[in-house]
Parts: structure tokens; C-alpha cells; sequence
């Protein structure tokens, strides 16, 4: 049987193996041990190791220079290779025989939408802006984007479809519906399998993958970004890391996304042709001149867009859903002009995107630092004055409120 761990402490000793093949994802197990099935029932004598770990976290992992000898890294998030491949942590591609840079492969096709309990009676939101209707109070869910590579592609989607300022209004006018905000991907569809939340922003396969007990619904415009397989600059197993590569392009790889346990769709046009269920969605978008994804420039600001919704969602997500209730009961019989005053100011950003890019090229790198390597002095600051704008803008917001509570007709 092959060996598929999931650890917190690895080898004590790093010593290269012929026969081992070690691979970092960010994908559940679910994937991971299919595609570890698939290469042992051609290649029997080789152990894998595998570590099933958070995007910015594996990340982290390759960044501080690999130390554990992974040989391949898979993911959904486009940005994460974009900073690696900066980063110099993948190995040149005719290393492998292919014809790129580096040994770098799209082989799955995504997108972002929400989903539901099929037997929920909670209305399907039809559109992102049905999202932030009152009815959802409470109701929705999403993973926080520094703890998960898809919910940050999630939200840099709306940023680049809607602009810096319309994305923002959006993101935090849906802070005002959220219900919670979960440390994994994963644990969106299998929070509302459990009946903890109504609504889950998630990725399409995370979703699809339990479409026996969710439905799912694509966002729009839809903007499909590409999944990829890299080989890592410090694996023992070059020669096996080629042949996954390989592997997870070839027919029979591109086949296996298909399965129900998966649910992804195949880069390969001849597997997608032939196969009865990939989303009419997709089909339709793929034909169409459909929005490209920059990943470069989600890769530029990856920390800051991070850090950015941390302090005004994350840390503030209490207050806002209660500084959004508050206004809902004043609809009605309140101001208009007055309401509108505070909305706009309860969905202002507290940095610009101009801002935003200044410290982003001010700061050594776009990698997220972790508790081990320590937070530099220019994030910290950037995070201290978004923390004080902050709270000076909600403690306005909440004088505004509490005026219009005390002096109602």
C-alpha cells in the first residue's frame, strides 16, 4: 500500500531514497491519494510522502529553501507559483524535456462560486451581488484567504473584475452576511454538510466533489484559472518527480480529475471533449474570450491583500455584523441620505490601491512570513496604521448608528 502522511513533524533526517518520491499539496487527501494510487499501480517499488498543507503555508514550506526535500508541489493557486518561480524554487524544464522556463504545468481548470445543502430551504443566490441581501444575515461562509489559496483567489477575482474600491465595497458589505470564516478550504463544504451555515464561498471542485449532498453555482462573470504541478529546486528524486509530471498530464492522469471523488476539470481539450461532465459553464466560457486571471499581479500584492483583509474583516468581523444589523433596522425609518452616509463609509477600504502597490514594492518579497521567520518592521507598521484607520472608521460609524437610534421619529 502506499504511504500517505499528514504530519506536523517530518523525517528527522532529509537523506535522499531512490525508491521515494516526496509531494507537498494543498489539495485534500481526497485528491492527493488518487493521484498516489495512480503512480504506485505503476510504479510499485516507490514510497510516497505526502503533506497535505494550507497554500500560504506551503508556501512558507519552499520558500525557507525547501529543507525536507519535497520533489513536487500541486495547487490551485496560481499566484503561489508566480511567487516560487521568483522565488527560484522550481528546477528548469529541460530538466524534465519540456519546453518552458521551468518545470511548471497547468493540468486543471477552476473557478469560484458558492454552493448549498441540496435539501436546504435557503434561497440559491443567483448572482455575487444576491449575496449581500439582508435574507443572508448570518448565513454565509468562506475560508479566510491567508489560511487558503482558493478563498484568496476568490477575492482578488472580485478586486480585479470590480477595481480596488468597487471589490472592497463588495468584500466588506458581505462581511455584514458571513456567519464565519474557517481556517481551511475544505472545511466550507463540510461546514454546511453539518448544518453549521446556509451558504459556503468555495472553489467549484471542493463543492462538486460532495454533489451528492450540494449544489453549486458558478459566479459571473466566470474567470477560470489553472491548477499546477511544479518540480522543486532541493528534492532527492528528480527522476521520479519528472515522471509524476508526466503522469498527472498523460490520458490517463487527465482522466482521473474526472472521477466523482475529484471533480476538476482536465487542462487536456481532447479529455474535456470527451466527457459528459464538465459544467455547461465552463464549456460556454471556455469558448468565449473569457476574463484572464493576473496572477502576477495577485502575486505582487499576495501579502498585502492578505494583511489587508485580516484587519478590516477578520479581526473586526464581530462589530461589522453588528454595526450591519444595527443599519437594517434603520432602514425604513431613518434618513436615507444619512443611511447611505454610513454605508459608504462602513465599505470604504483603508488603503488605496495605489498605496497598496508602493508597499508592496517596498518590502523585500510578496511571501507571507510566518511566526518561525517573524514579520518585518514594513508589514508591521503597514498593518499598524490599518489597524488605527481601522477602528477610528468603525467607532465612527458607531456614533453615526447610536445618533440615529436616539433621535428616531
Amino acid at each position: 500500500m502506499f504511504r500517505t502522511l499528514v504530519f506536523l513533524l517530518w523525517l528527522c533526517s532529509t537523506q535522499a531514497h531512490a525508491h521515494e518520491l516526496r509531494i507537498i499539496t494543498s489539495f485534500p487527501p481526497s485528491v492527493s491519494d488518487a493521484y498516489v494510487a495512480l503512480w504506485k499501480s505503476q510504479n510499485p517499488e516507490t514510497d510516497v510522502l505526502v503533506l497535505n498543507k494550507n497554500t500560504v503555508a506551503a508556501i512558507d514550506e519552499i520558500a525557507r529553501g525547501n529543507g525536507r526535500g519535497f520533489d513536487v508541489f500541486m495547487a490551485s493557486s496560481p499566484e503561489a507559483f508566480e511567487l516560487l518561480s521568483e522565488n527560484g524554487s522550481f528546477i528548469s524544464a529541460p530538466s524534465c524535456g519540456l519546453e518552458s522556463e521551468d518545470a511548471v504545468k497547468p493540468f486543471a481548470l477552476s473557478s469560484v462560486g458558492w454552493t448549498r445543502r441540496k435539501e436546504s430551504a435557503v434561497f440559491m443566490p443567483g448572482t455575487w451581488n444576491d449575496l449581500l441581501k439582508p435574507l443572508y444575515r448570518g448565513k454565509i461562509a468562506m475560508a479566510r484567504p491567508a489560511r487558503s489559496g482558493s478563498s484568496h483567489l476568490m477575492v482578488e477575482q472580485l478586486l480585479q473584475i470590480r477595481g480596488w474600491e468597487d471589490g472592497w465595497t463588495y468584500l466588506l458589505s458581505l462581511a455584514g452576511n458571513l456567519s464565519t470564516l474557517t481556517a481551511r478550504s475544505f472545511a466550507v463544504p463540510n461546514g454546511l454538510i453539518q448544518g453549521r451555515f446556509d451558504i459556503g464561498l468555495t472553489i467549484d471542485f471542493l463543492a462538486q466533489s460532495k454533489s451528492k449532498q450540494l449544489d453549486f453555482r458558478y459566479g459571473r462573470p466566470i474567470m477560470l484559472t489553472a491548477a499546477r504541478v511544479g518540480l522543486l529546486t532541493g528534492g532527492f528524486a528528480q527522476d521520479h518527480a519528472c515522471a509524476f509530471l508526466r503522469l498527472v498530464l498523460s490520458e490517463i492522469g487527465q482522466r482521473l480529475l474526472l472521477t466523482p471523488e475529484i471533480s476538476r476539470i482536465p487542462i487536456s481539450p481532447k479529455v474535456r471533449e470527451s466527457a459528459d461532465s464538465v459544467p455547461t459553464d465552463v464549456i460556454d466560457a471556455l469558448r468565449l474570450e473569457w476574463i484572464l486571471y493576473d496572477a502576477r499581479l495577485s502575486a505582487h500584492r499576495y501579502w498585502a491583500v492578505n494583511a489587508l483583509f485580516d484587519v478590516m474583516i477578520t479581526e473586526t468581523l464581530a462589530q461589522r455584523k453588528s454595526l450591519w444589523a444595527r443599519l437594517d433596522r434603520l432602514r425604513g425609518v431613518a434618513d436615507p441620505t444619512q443611511l447611505e452616509e454610513i454605508r459608504s463609509l462602513l465599505t470604504k477600504p483603508v488603503a488605496s490601491e495605489v498605496e497598496i502597490t508602493t508597499l508592496s514594492e517596498a518590502i523585500s518579497s510578496g511571501l507571507r512570513t510566518t511566526r518561525l521567520t517573524g514579520i518585518s518592521d514594513e508589514k508591521r507598521n503597514a498593518m499598524d496604521t490599518w489597524r488605527a484607520a481601522t477602528a477610528a472608521q468603525l467607532q465612527t460609524v458607531e456614533k453615526q448608528i447610536l445618533f440615529l437610534e436616539k433621535n428616531l421619529p
